[in-house]
């Protein structure tokens, strides 16, 4: 093992965030302006670029999938996968949705009801509101961020596996730039660390307020400061824990676990709640969304003089994108022995059509019961955005219980997303970290892991959902250039494979993938 510390990585975003935190507890007004005023500036001004991205990057998948590089395999033909097909699919779905699809699947539809987009022309509370809250649900949660992940985890996974290339974000810059790019692997890495503390901050920030809505139903304790801080630090030291223990055995037994929590979640829900009305209100609304799929992805609301498109989709663009490098290259170091169309179907189907049916039950509950006139959002209005989903669990039986497990999903879920993602950000402050040496020093998960905590606190605290909001602006917006690279990158990539992958014997003489068996799980484990 020779592994050591990149200062010129790890030092410039830690000590940003250190300045971002002494700055908020010293003034706390000027802190809050300063970020308003910037992620205003971005979504003033690039709401077009963020919606063109992300319909590029579904585009860019799809091509992918049907081109001849969705049969080469990442690490060459003769690599031995990490771990087992299941394993790697319970992993990449709960990283992907840590907590957020937990907090906002039952909330968010309730603003979309009564405060849709005027390019929708429908009236607030009308079934046709109720339409358009349940399209934007399955923009927002599906395919869209899905194809965010799938783009950069595809071009990492080729880039650093079969053309063995730096483990570092960087890299992916090689296939667009040619080698000389690698000089700015420091910089993006850098970028890319800050980009994510903010995301994680604003997801933690999410699963922070929503179990602390949990305790304050089940037990009666406030949700406030106090226990804000409680839940982080519980959850902090779990996922750090678990990320010192490594992939193979902490990551994976979490992900095992919350995976079949939420099916079994999810099953409940189905079975017990209004069942005939979320298969049939759900298929017709994923129709009318498949056909409006491109006028609701690339709004703006310039036109109407609104900022919905900004503070809805471009918002989860945003998110999606601030963990987008750093979740995608845990998710390509998986994913070796895989063929690339595995990869697209464990990282982009799957996923895409669990929250699909996530969505389907758990959404179109919170609008039943709403239009039923349980009066969900007048109690999210004086209860906070977190009470919603408890109030839908209120309409099942065995509730309590119900409540507590759903706690216990939701940290899991963080926890899963969280330890990953800690893990790739000390790898990427690390010198040394190849195809056989996956592991970065535990003090530094630690140090990671401490220091979003406190941010977290700090974000939730006093900037409450308009924070979490503002800090996955903040996050997305860098992110945004580099992934338009990676796009770019990637299909070149795909117009001819052998040129750039270092395994030419996978290759036929006129350039085409050999087609190839996959080999036995590595670690028996997996």
């Amino acid at each position: 093992m020779n592994l050591k510390l990149n200062k010129i990585v790890f030092f410039p975003p830690w000590l940003a965030l250190a300045a971002m935190v002494a700055v908020s507890l010293t003034n706390e007004e000027a802190f809050l302006a300063g970020l308003n005023a910037v992620t205003n500036w971005i979504l003033s001004n690039f709401t077009w670029a963020f919606n063109l991205t992300t319909v590029a990057c579904v585009a860019t998948v799809i091509i992918v999938y049907f081109s001849p590089l969705a049969k080469v395999r990442i690490g060459g033909r003769k690599a031995r996968p990490i771990m087992s097909y299941i394993n790697l699919v319970w992993i990449t779905l709960c990283t992907t949705i840590a907590a957020g699809i937990l907090f906002w699947a039952c909330a968010e539809p309730m603003y979309h009801l009564y405060e849709p987009a005027a390019f929708e022309g429908v009236e607030a509370g009308s079934a046709g509101a109720a339409v358009f809250a349940m399209k934007t649900m399955f923009l927002e949660w599906t395919w869209s961020p899905y194809a965010i992940y799938t783009t950069a985890t595809l071009i990492f996974a080729f880039v650093f596996y079969n053309m063995r290339q730096k483990y570092s974000v960087g890299s992916v810059l090689i296939p667009a730039f040619g080698p000389k790019a690698a000089r700015f692997n420091n910089l993006i890495d850098v970028i890319c660390l800050f980009s994510l503390v903010a995301g994680m901050a604003s997801s933690l920030g999410t699963g922070t307020l929503t179990i602390a809505g949990g305790v304050q139903k089940v037990f009666g304790i406030k949700s406030a400061p106090f226990l804000w801080g409680i839940i982080i630090v519980v959850i902090v030291t779990t996922f750090v824990i678990s990320s010192v223990s490594g992939i193979m055995k902490g990551i994976r037994v979490l992900s095992s676990i919350n995976a079949k929590v939420y099916i079994i979640l999810l099953g409940f829900l189905l079975i017990f709640g209004p069942t005939a009305f979320m298969l049939n209100f759900s298929v017709e609304s994923y129709g009318q969304y498949l056909r409006d799929f491109l006028p609701m992805s690339l709004s703006t609301g310039e036109i109407f003089g609104e900022s919905w498109a900004r503070s809805w989709p471009v918002f989860y663009w945003c998110n999606w994108l601030s963990w987008t490098p750093i979740t995608a290259i845990f998710l390509a170091k998986i994913l070796r022995g895989y063929t690339i169309r595995d990869a697209i179907k464990c990282n982009f189907v799957i996923p895409a059509l669990f929250s699909t049916l996530w969505m389907g039950v758990f959404a179109s509950s919170s609008i039943y019961y709403e239009l039923n006139g349980e009066g969900f959002y007048e109690i999210m209005q004086t209860q906070g955005t977190e009470s919603v989903v408890y109030e839908v669990f209120n309409q099942m039986p065995l509730s309590t219980v119900l409540i507590v497990f759903y706690l216990f999903i939701v940290f899991i879920s963080f926890v899963t997303a969280s330890d990953s993602n800690t893990n790739a950000m000390a790898g990427l402050c690390t010198y040394g970290i190849t195809d056989g040496e996956q592991e970065a020093p535990s003090w530094l998960k630690v140090v990671w892991g401490v220091s979003i905590a406190v941010m977290t606190w700090i974000l939730i605290s006093f900037a409450g959902i308009d924070g979490i909001k503002a800090a996955s602006n903040l996050g997305g917006f860098p992110t945004m250039f580099l992934m338009i690279i990676m796009i770019v990158g990637l299909l070149k990539i795909c117009k001819n494979p052998s040129k750039y992958d270092t395994f030419k014997e996978d290759y036929t003489e006129d350039g085409r993938p050999i087609e190839s068996e996959r080999l036995p799980v590595h670690n028996k484990e997996g």
